[in-house]
């Protein structure tokens, strides 16, 4: 497609990284991804996966809305930058469209934008992926989802969410801890039911108005506590077998704070991180994978660039 009619804030930058050597047997990422203004050539062969393309959405607005601590705008720079070393195994053509930026306050405009460039590439015939950015994220990833042909023609859409909070906030103004009510209005708006399943929901961490509104819209959860290697893919198995399209956002304050130290609220429980990397395997597996996102990562309190690369690995397992 071409990339340089989407409205996009900053174009996209080559990517760096260690250099092993030019040959296929030697890529890594920054060897692999192209960009609007270097594309790579497309796989020639028929049997393999369709195109990918990553766009990054450099915003915090929404966690500033939700008290949070502030700094994940600075994240997709930082997946970019763990990414870049990872050895690429992939067999997908991808592409880096470049950041939607959320200037100030502007959150929804933000949203906007960054949804009209998701469903050009989706209706282009790409998986999409996006780079957080707050987990208001998650409503401009929905945005562009909604928008899709597949979606108009009757394909059924599933939000799988794994994160330790429901998000399924009431509040005066959206916020990164509002955007599945906001799916949900959204799809009712439309005639349709949010399909929504969360995986590593904290108790302690949410209220019981927001277990009582999840209840209210049939919400599916699994308590971290509960997550087990195989409880956890029964879970999956189970959501995957009612939808023919996945939204996957991973929220990376699912994690153990030990793993993921870098977000807006790292977690005191936290779901382990084979479990979580099964998951995306799964659904990968799945062949419903339509779109997913990344989102929370917090540089300013991250150890040794240790979230920004547990994100940049699962980004690696679901590009698979």
């Amino acid at each position: 497609m071409d990339f340089s009619s989407l409205a996009i804030d900053v174009p996209a930058t080559d990517w760096t990284g260690r250099d092993d050597g030019g040959s296929p047997a030697h890529r890594r990422w920054w060897q692999a991804v192209s960009t609007p203004a270097a594309p790579a050539p497309e796989a020639l062969d028929a049997a393999m996966p369709g195109p990918a393309a990553l766009l990054g959405f450099r915003s915090d607005a929404g966690v500033a809305r939700n008290l949070g601590r502030t700094g994940a705008a600075t994240g997709p720079a930082a997946i970019r930058a763990a990414l870049g070393s990872l050895a690429f195994h992939g067999t997908r053509a991808v592409t880096d469209a470049g950041d939607i930026v959320v200037s100030g306050d502007d959150l929804e405009d933000g949203q906007a934008r960054c949804g009209t460039a998701l469903t050009a590439m989706l209706d282009a015939g790409h998986l999409t992926f996006v780079l957080g950015g707050g987990h208001e994220t998650a409503f401009a990833s929905y945005l562009g989802v909604a928008a899709t042909s597949a979606v108009a023609n009757g394909a059924r859409l599933g939000v799988l969410n794994l994160d330790a909070h429901f998000d399924l906030r009431e509040a005066p103004s959206p916020s990164s801890g509002t955007p599945f009510l906001q799916m949900a209005r959204a799809e009712t708006a439309a005639g349709r039911e949010l399909n929504y399943a969360v995986v590593g929901i904290s108790e302690p961490n949410n209220t019981r108005a927001l277990f009582d509104t999840a209840h209210d819209l049939d919400v599916k959860y699994l308590l971290d506590e509960d997550c087990s290697a195989e409880r956890t893919e029964g879970f999956v198995a189970a959501f995957l077998e009612t939808v023919d399209i996945v939204y996957l956002t991973i929220d990376l304050d699912v994690l153990p704070a030990a793993v993921a130290p870098g977000v807006s609220a790292p977690a005191a429980f936290g779901v382990p991180l084979p479990v979580i990397a099964a998951v995306c395997r799964q659904v990968a597996a799945s062949e419903k994978l339509f779109h997913f996102d990344v989102a929370e990562l917090n540089p300013a309190f991250d150890i040794d660039n240790r979230t920004a690369k547990v994100a940049a690995r699962l980004i690696d397992t679901l590009l698979r």
